[in-house]
């Protein structure tokens, strides 16, 4: 959640089935303050395209969108990813302009109402500094710094990078993945790619990783990563499933798109138990809820009141 104030929970030892050795738990990002060591953060999706998988243009105005991320601060996401191009290349590809004109005023607008880590899910340098000066806090780069200017650009700032596992260059087709042990090579190309990431001056204590559900990855593929993530949770930094209403989701239960929020809690629970400290969401609300039911059982938080049998 992230706005609550910090602090260790009653318990002396958090009980999880996999507590990630996190080198550098308590993070300053945007004007928020993050144990994760102790603290689970929901991430909302606000897509400003028309085209995007799974809302299909519903916060695509201007307006429409800026509504959204409000909303979704109020409802307890601690970050609010924005975004203008969808990873699928399936859709409409725009230029950098374009990109920059639907994200960048949306970043402003919600960095002059709320405290919110806002985050822009791009993989170009230029829409990242515009952003960041705009107010971004996070670049979320889903293609694995494919371009390692990004990586600069963050640098040069006070923001935090996500790191994500992505094989194909952006907006590609990747037809028929394969792999061995696919947590072990997810773990390695992140550590990699971190490092790339640290060479070109981002400091260690402002990258997040991503093992990219889906991005790159067949149903199979998603499914083992979500059981083993306590592999790829072992680097030691902070780390965000993306999971919510995905295709592997889908295919693993038969349901629906407009069906899946159950199925996503679910996913995303196990994550959090694996290892996951940002969970990025579509419904808000309801996975803040799940959140803090799975924070107070892992004992990161006291239980809201004390009554039943107390007396």
């Amino acid at each position: 959640m992230g706005h609550r104030k910090l602090g260790h929970s009653v318990y002396d030892q958090p009980v999880s089935p996999y507590y990630p050795p996190l080198r550098h738990p308590v993070r300053r990002i945007g004007r928020g303050t993050f144990d994760f060591s102790r603290q689970v953060a929901v991430m909302a999706i606000v897509n400003r395209t028309p085209d995007s998988f799974f809302d299909r243009g519903r916060t695509f105005s201007f307006d429409l969108a800026v509504d959204a991320a409000l909303a979704a601060a109020r409802s307890g996401a601690a970050w609010v990813d924005v975004g203008g191009v969808p990873f699928s290349p399936d859709t409409a590809d725009i230029c950098v302009a374009e990109e920059v004109d639907r994200v960048v005023p949306v970043v402003q607008a919600v960095a002059a109402a709320t405290d919110v880590v806002i985050s822009v899910d791009t993989f170009r340098a230029e829409v990242a500094e515009r952003s960041i000066a705009a107010g971004a806090a996070v670049i979320n780069d889903t293609t694995g710094l494919h371009d390692p200017e990004i990586a600069a650009v963050v640098a040069s700032s006070a923001a935090t990078l996500v790191v994500t596992h992505s094989l194909a260059q952006p907006r590609r087709p990747y037809p028929l993945p394969r792999y061995g042990d696919i947590a072990t090579e997810i773990r390695d190309f992140l550590t990699a790619r971190v490092e790339v990431a640290i060479s070109l001056g981002v400091p260690e204590d402002r990258i997040v990783i991503d093992p990219g559900h889906d991005l790159n990855k067949n149903t199979r593929h998603s499914l083992e990563l979500t059981r083993r993530l306590d592999v790829i949770a072992g680097i030691g930094l902070p780390l965000l499933a993306a999971v919510s209403n995905k295709d592997f989701i889908g295919e693993a239960t038969g349901l629906a798109k407009g069906d899946r929020l159950n199925a996503s809690i679910a996913a995303a629970t196990v994550c959090i138990l694996n290892g996951a400290r940002i969970i990025r969401m579509h419904d808000v609300a309801a996975s803040v809820q799940a959140v803090t039911m799975t924070e107070a059982i892992l004992g990161f938080r006291e239980p809201a009141h004390l009554s039943h049998n107390m007396s």
